[in-house]
Order: C-alpha cells, then sequence, then structure tokens
C-alpha cells in the first residue's frame, strides 16, 4: 500500500456476537404464540455456535411461522407459498459455505409444498427444517390444516374435521433416504433448543415437527400437553436429544429408543396415546445430493466459458 509501511496496517480484530446481533425487526406474532420461544431457541444458538451473520440464511414459504426471516438479523429469503425447500435447496446446492435454516408450517409443507418436501427429503442436502405445527391456518384465519385433528372445527369445516389428521413425522420415516426426523415441544426451552442444535450439526436434510402453540385458533391442543406431561413420551438414547435432569423430571413418561433403529421409530411415530419428543431415526451416512451438486465450483471463468461453448457446439446443426 503506497505510502504506508507493511507493519503499520493492523491485524483484523476478531469478532463476537452477542444475541442483539442476530435479532432482526420486533416479532409481530400474538402474544402467548410459539414462535416466540422457536424464534429465542434460533438465536441463541446462533449465538452460542457463533455463526456468521453474512453466512448464515433463513429461509420460509408463507404463514405465520414464515415470517421467521424478518426477525432474524442474517440473510432471509421469504418464499412462495410451500416452495421454501426449492429455494433453500438452491442455495446449498452452490452454497456449501453457509448455515441454512427453514422455518415452514404444518399448511405450507403439509399442503401446497408436499411433493417439494419429499423430494428435498430424498436430497438429503444440509439443512436444518423446522416445521412449526399448530393444527390450523393461522394467517388466514382459521381454515383446517392438514394436520388438524379429526372432528375439529374450523372455517372450513364448521361441522368438524371428515378425516384423521395427517402425520409429518410418520410421512418423513417412509421416504427413501431420509436421515434425520425429530419433534419436539416449543414450549420446553431446553429440549426445544437441544433439537434444534442436533439438527444444526446433522450432515444432511434434518427435519424437525414442532408442536408449536396456537392461543388464539387452537389453544386446546397443547393445553391438554401442558397440563399432563404425562401424555408427552421423552425419548431418551445416548445418540439422541440430550435431557438433562431438568427436561426428565418434567417428562417422567421416559422410553430409551436408538434413532438408528427406523422400524421403531416409525412404531413410535404412529402412536395415538402419547406425544414421542426426541429422535426418532438418525441416519449421517445418507447420500447427499449436494455433495454432487458443488462439483465445477472451482472452475476459472475461460473454463466455464469454455465448456459452456462445448455444450453449445453439441447440438449446432
Amino acid at each position: 500500500m503506497y505510502g504506508l509501511k507493511q507493519d503499520w496496517i493492523p491485524e483484523p480484530q476478531p469478532r463476537h456476537f452477542v444475541l442483539e446481533d442476530y435479532q432482526g425487526r420486533v416479532p409481530r406474532w400474538c402474544p402467548g404464540c410459539g414462535d416466540h420461544a422457536i424464534l429465542t431457541a434460533v438465536q441463541r444458538l446462533a449465538r452460542d455456535e457463533q455463526l456468521l451473520p453474512e453466512k448464515t440464511v433463513v429461509v420460509s414459504g408463507i404463514g405465520c411461522s414464515s415470517r421467521f426471516p424478518h426477525y432474524m438479523k442474517t440473510y432471509g429469503f421469504h418464499g412462495l407459498h410451500g416452495r421454501a425447500l426449492p429455494v433453500a435447496c438452491g442455495i446449498r446446492a452452490r452454497r456449501p459455505d453457509v448455515h441454512i435454516f427453514v422455518a415452514t408450517g404444518d399448511g405450507d409443507c403439509c399442503a401446497i409444498g408436499t411433493s417439494h418436501w419429499i423430494h428435498a427429503t430424498r436430497y438429503n442436502m444440509n439443512m436444518a427444517v423446522m416445521m412449526f405445527d399448530n393444527n390450523i391456518y393461522g394467517l388466514t384465519k382459521m381454515q383446517t390444516s392438514p394436520t388438524t385433528g379429526k372432528g375439529k372445527f374450523s372455517n372450513t369445516h364448521p361441522h368438524g374435521v371428515l378425516l384423521d389428521s395427517f402425520n409429518p413425522v410418520s410421512v418423513m420415516l417412509g421416504i427413501t433416504n431420509v436421515s434425520f426426523v425429530a419433534q419436539t415441544v416449543d414450549w420446553n426451552p431446553a429440549h426445544l433448543y437441544a433439537t434444534i442444535k442436533e439438527a444444526h450439526h446433522h450432515p444432511g436434510f434434518a427435519f424437525i415437527r414442532i408442536v408449536q402453540r396456537c392461543p388464539h385458533f387452537t389453544p386446546e391442543v397443547c393445553a391438554i400437553l401442558q397440563d399432563d406431561p404425562s401424555r408427552v413420551l421423552l425419548l431418551t438414547h445416548a445418540d439422541g436429544i440430550p435431557a438433562d435432569d431438568v427436561v426428565r423430571r418434567v417428562f417422567k413418561n421416559q422410553y430409551e429408543h436408538d434413532p438408528s433403529d427406523l422400524a421403531t421409530g416409525f412404531a413410535l411415530a404412529t402412536r395415538r396415546d402419547v406425544v414421542p419428543i426426541g429422535i426418532f431415526y438418525r441416519n449421517p451416512q445418507a447420500a447427499r445430493y449436494d455433495h454432487d451438486s458443488v462439483v465445477g465450483m472451482g472452475m476459472s471463468a475461460e473454463a466455464k466459458a469454455a465448456a459452456a461453448q462445448a455444450e453449445i457446439d453439441r447440438f449446432r446443426v
């Protein structure tokens, strides 16, 4: 540098981030909404892991949950209804260096976005996917969602829902190349945080169904579980979600489940007498599509131009 001696140039200072460095706009969710707890958990995780804000991306579709990117001071993409996962996969395909979190809802993921969800699971590209499940379309004011329970009343089923509810966890466990499926609840911060952390560190497509409070439209769904914790089944294992003594005292109904056991994980997912929380299945060796999508990223501009020209020449008449 002209005019400066080399030893006068200051060394770059190490960066340290606090919680406020990940807090974006003020959340506009209803008071008591479980989305607040999930947002806090992700912000805490980003701080604890010291994730670079410019290397962190939050992607969403449409719905109450999908306002999530606005409330994180990182990169964000608020996509179309049901299309969060194609966007996230596109980012991952050419950006192996970023941390990706996806926020989606039971309607966004399990209805209009179902086909994208199935194929994104099979691709197993590295990202943490959080499905906020409050059993209702909240943003559009109380229409039946795929996870709304049979007999429940909504604006689209004023006489009660006719069919049994959709089970996102059991569906996930039946998809080819699935690699991580977990479930947690928003009102237990320790278990929620630990589950998101495990998903973040999983090398592949990590899916979490979060049983999430909606105090405005479906308050009774989670109130039953909160009033009687024995209705929740805590899945424990050395390779599962770490559960400290506080979590174990709250959820005394426990089951030792090895996350490598897919068949037992499926059997647990289909139980209707309890709501299991923990990891149903984990396979860190599952094939990952993003390992192939990054091929050629180190090519020079000249090499890329030559490759493009070669492809054009193939179709020359």
